[in-house]
Order: structure tokens, then sequence, then C-alpha cells
């Protein structure tokens, strides 16, 4: 384990801007989303990334953290830890396309009751890009694990969604003696697309209305997984070659999963760091690769009896039903939210921070 320090030289910050300035803009027919990203929304992104983004100042405030680099079975993990040190652990994963500072936000509302560590997922941001294939959910729960071991947790809490989710089940399932308990903000769906009337009979009426949905959801919205998930290479070359691509890809994902409008919701800033740090990493083609080696890792089998509770918000992108998450887990806690979406660690992190606090504290203590 190493202290590490976020220090990107002047000369990639440069570069940066020099590609953000030539950007070679596209015709469009319609100025709003119905197509995808709007000409005026990335303007207004990639001019403010390029002219008024201060990188060197959120840098700073970024190492103000306490940044580590801890490398597990070979791969070079980087995570921020944060909270009060001998509070119960509590590790938070991150999703696509943001970052470890999807809890920039919430990481001072659990300081007081958690230990925190907020890993990197191999691949995004600071920690290594796997050099093969297989780095799935399995892969990554066990270097989660150990990472957790590395930094001297034995049992530990876990929080996450999106990618979080489906690494937080694989790591209930593999390491269920290492959790306390496992709180998420969706419940995995996805192979359930596709599935055939009869692998649907044990369903009731409320779950099936909802894989339909999901599959609508998915032939309208999940052309992004699609690309990603079988020729994530082809997209590689724009995502890394140009910052305005790069910016308009992420950024209707932002506007289509919170709930608001995305500058309404998110700080030009916030958004402008985020692809900064997938910029200077070089990690958008792991990133995205990272949905080929999911799609192809095998099915996590068996039902996860370590505790979990669900906290689910209405603007996320198909909030399940309950009987859904009670098929394949413990459920102790499920809570509908009255506002937030997708990244409600930033949009609504004290809304977040309550729920996280309710479903450990009788964990913890072992009072109800």
């Amino acid at each position: 384990m190493q202290p590490f320090r976020i220090e990107v030289a002047g000369d990639v910050l440069d570069d940066l801007r020099d590609r953000l300035r030539r950007t070679r803009w596209p015709d469009a027919v319609v100025a709003d989303w119905t197509l995808g990203t709007p000409p005026d929304a990335l303007r207004t992104l990639v001019e403010h990334w390029a002219e008024r983004f201060d990188w060197r100042a959120t840098e700073a405030r970024l190492d103000e953290l306490d940044h580590v680099r801890v490398e597990v079975h070979g791969v070079g993990l980087h995570a921020v830890r944060a909270g009060r040190r001998g509070a119960p652990p509590l590790l938070l994963a991150h999703g696509w396309p943001d970052s470890f500072l999807r809890f920039e936000r919430l990481l001072p509302l659990l300081a007081d009751d958690f230990e925190l560590v907020v890993p990197s997922i191999p691949g995004y941001g600071f920690s290594d890009r796997p050099t093969t294939l297989g780095s799935g959910p399995d892969r990554v729960a066990d270097l989660f694990a150990g990472l957790m071991t590395a930094l001297g947790h034995d049992r530990f809490g876990y929080h996450g969604g999106d990618i979080g989710t489906g690494i937080g089940k694989r790591l209930a399932l593999r390491h269920p003696d290492r959790l306390l308990g496992v709180h998420l903000t969706d419940v995995p769906w996805w192979h359930l697309l596709g599935a055939r009337p009869d692998e649907l009979a044990g369903l009731s009426e409320a779950e099936r209305d909802f894989v339909r949905e999901g599959e609508r959801w998915y032939r309208e919205e999940g052309a992004y997984a699609a690309q990603q998930a079988t020729r994530p290479q082809t997209l590689a070359y724009a995502l890394t070659d140009s910052p305005a691509g790069l910016a308009g890809w992420f950024l209707e994902k932002f506007q289509a999963w919170s709930d608001g409008d995305v500058f309404d919701v998110f700080n030009l800033d916030w958004l402008c760091a985020n692809l900064t740090v997938y910029w200077v990493t070089g990690t958008a083609a792991s990133a995205a690769r990272y949905y080929f080696d999911s799609s192809h890792a095998a099915p996590a089998e068996g039902r996860v009896t370590v505790p979990t509770g669900f906290a689910v918000f209405p603007a996320d992108l198909t909030p399940e039903p309950r009987a859904l998450a009670e098929r394949s887990f413990d459920l102790v806690r499920w809570t509908e939210l009255p506002r937030g979406g997708h990244f409600a660690a930033y949009e609504v992190p004290e809304l977040l921070a309550g729920e996280v606090r309710s479903f450990f504290a009788p964990l913890v203590t072992g009072q109800p």
C-alpha cells in the first residue's frame, strides 16, 4: 500500500484544451435529446471544459483526500479513504460513466458513522487497466475483497449502484462471510432480457410487467450497452482521441438517468472533473470493455444470504419491483425515495446517507 497523489502533467492538460478548441462539430436536424446529445448542450459543456474549468483547483481539492494505491493479486487499485478510523468499514462502489467522484458529496455525510473506502474499479480512473479479458464482476469482487484485507478490514459493509450493484451481488455470493450487509440502489435484471416465456413463468405479474418494460427501455436506450458489450474496441478510438466525443457519449447518460435537466442537477465543474479523470488516465476504452467482460461472465448463481437493503429512486433507469429483489436477496430493507435518479450519491446525498445509516445501524449494533 502506497500513498497516492493526483498529479497530471501540464502538457496533458494543454493537449486536452487544444483538442477541445479544435472540435469538429457535426450537423444536426433537431435541437432536443431525441437523437442523442444535442449540439447546444455539448457546446455548453465543451466550452466550459476548455475555457473555464480549473483542473488544478480540482486536483488540489481532491488531493486533500486520503488516496492510496494497493496491489491486489497483481492489480494496482486506487482508493480513497475517509471517515472515522475504527468505525465500521464501508466500501462504496461507483458505476459508469461516473467514477470515485460519484461519492464526493456523500463522504462527509457518512464520515462520523463509518470508516469509508472508495475504490476505483479496475480500468476506471486511477486503478490499473486490465491487460487481458476476463475482468468482469467476479474478478472485481475478489479484488475488492483483497483490497479490504490489505486495508485491515476482515468484515465490512458494501454500498453500490449500477456496475457496483453487480459487483456487490458477486461479492455477497463469493465472500458472504466478509460482509456485514449489502446496500444497493438497483436490482440486477439484465439477465432477464430476452428470456423465453418458460423462463418467465415463475415470475409474478408485476415482475413480468417489469421485464417487458425493461426490454422496451433496452430497445430505446440500451444502444450504449450493446456497443460496449459487443464491440467496445471500435468505440474506443473515438472516446480516446476526441474529448468532445467522450463528453457527448457521457453527457447523454447524465441527462437521461438523472432527476431533472442535466445542467440543473449537475455542476458543470463536476461534470468536467469526471470527464478529466477518464481523459488523463486514458480509461474510457477499458471502462467500456468492462461491459464486454460482464456480458461474457458466468451467471450469478444462487441466492444472496447476506442481509440486503435497497434504496430505489424514481428517476433511475428502470425502478424495479420489490418482488424481484426478494427473489434473489435476503431483503431486510426496501425504501422507495421521493426524488433522485441513477446518481443518487451526487443528486440527493442526504437522502441516500440516511438510508445507508438506517440500513447498517442494526447490523452493526445487533439492535433493531
